[in-house]
């Protein structure tokens, strides 16, 4: 994507600049400039009105803050979130995390005298860990924040998810508990629909992602990736009428929102409308690089016997995964995911699960693909082991169903 142009960039290419100023401010600012990380275009699709230019005017306001005071840790910290915002809208993850967290890590490299802003870099720079897949850090980062402020939703909302990832189910519940009962909204309800999800009452998780979703506003993109969430589960526990009419309740809200196009796709796959299938998800690959509608496509060109499209998917797949690793994410467990489903290779799916069980060997969907790969190479026992653990909470994934039922 093309970086935005910068209105006082365009008055130095004028000439305007150079003439009032000497050479030597001239360079200074353009260096000061390239320590704020560029806001990057958003597609024609993704601009959603009104929003796209409120983004952009902030950008340029903190952006500008930024540059007359570097020590002013509000506004990187404002910017910060900015950042962690488009990451999502955009899929740009490869720029957009590494930017949040250069502008998090210089405010807390600072001698602050605010706990509040100490607090809220702690807080969001869990988070972007977090989407990093980095969680025994984020964690950490967490427990930080929250011995400055135990008085904040958000941070329990980061705890519940590190606790989750990390497989320390317990724990993740207390932080549920407390972060509802601070703040009962959108984001501690999807917390609670999850953990719901993970104990195996599938029922209750929907009920609580409903509340979320009537938590929200209608057309932000926080309440369309809970009307996401709900689609998705909907769809992956095969109420797959359910899940079309809440994705295309996401799209009547947030037009063009590439994640619910995706969805339809899925679903039409779900379906066997292959053709149908094929078409939205490339209409989702066209708006952002999404690993994961490269992925169903791959998956769709496979059921389709169409060998050579699926490798040439599969090809495009893995330099968007080194991508991501070079840019800090975490990528093994779509490793492990690719190399087993795509690739039906076991053994170098192994080599990438591996790891991320050595991190995280209680997390119950590292240990279902564990249980996956084992039953592939006809390893019995450790297959026996892996399934036992993934089984602890009592989830009803499907996947999960169908291993104990053929065991």
């Amino acid at each position: 994507m093309r970086p935005l142009q910068y209105a006082f960039l365009a008055m130095l290419l004028t000439g305007w600049m150079a003439c009032s100023q000497p050479e030597n401010d001239t360079n200074t600012l353009t260096e000061k400039m390239k320590s704020v990380p560029e806001l990057l275009d958003r597609p024609e699709e993704l601009r959603n009105g009104i929003e796209w230019d409120k983004t952009q005017n902030f950008y340029t306001q903190k952006r500008d803050e930024i540059l007359a005071d570097p020590e002013n840790a509000t506004a990187k910290i404002e910017l910060a979130e900015l950042y962690m915002q488009e990451a999502r809208v955009t899929g740009e993850h490869g720029h957009y995390y590494p930017a949040a967290l250069l502008m998090l890590n210089s405010v807390l490299d600072q001698n602050l005298e605010r706990k509040d802003e100490k607090f809220r870099a702690l807080s969001d720079k869990a988070s972007v860990q977090m989407s990093l897949h980095d969680f025994g850090p984020a964690l950490e980062t967490a427990e930080k924040a929250v011995a400055i402020n135990a008085y904040n939703a958000q941070i329990y909302g980061v705890l519940v998810d590190a606790n989750v990832e990390l497989g320390n189910y317990e724990e993740a519940v207390k932080m549920a508990d407390k972060m509802v009962s601070i703040r009962p909204d959108l984001r501690s309800y999807s917390r609670v629909s999850y953990l719901r999800e993970i104990y195996g009452k599938v029922d209750g998780a929907i009920e609580a992602l409903e509340m979320a979703i009537e938590a929200g506003y209608p057309g932000q993109e926080s309440r369309a990736w809970a009307m996401l969430t709900l689609g998705n589960l909907f769809k992956t526990y095969g109420e797959l009428d359910k899940a079309e009419v809440v994705f295309k309740a996401i799209l009547e809200e947030r037009p063009n929102y590439p994640f619910a196009i995706a969805g339809l796709g899925d679903v039409e796959m779900e379906r066997g409308n292959y053709e149908k299938s094929e078409e939205l998800l490339k209409e989702a690959a066209a708006i952002i690089p999404e690993v994961g509608f490269y992925e169903s496509l791959a998956t769709l060109y496979k059921k389709m016997g169409r060998d050579q499209e699926k490798e040439a998917v599969v090809a495009e797949i893995f330099p968007m995964l080194k991508d991501d690793t070079s840019s800090g994410h975490n990528m093994d467990l779509t490793y492990a995911h690719v190399y087993l489903d795509l690739e039906d290779k076991p053994e170098r799916a192994l080599a990438y699960a591996k790891v991320e069980y050595d991190k995280r060997p209680d997390n119950i969907d590292v240990n279902r693909i564990m249980a996956r790969i084992y039953k592939a190479e006809g390893n019995q026992e450790l297959y026996n082991m892996h399934l036992q653990k993934a089984k602890s909470t009592n989830s009803q994934h499907p996947e999960l169903v169908e291993l104990l039922a053929s065991n």
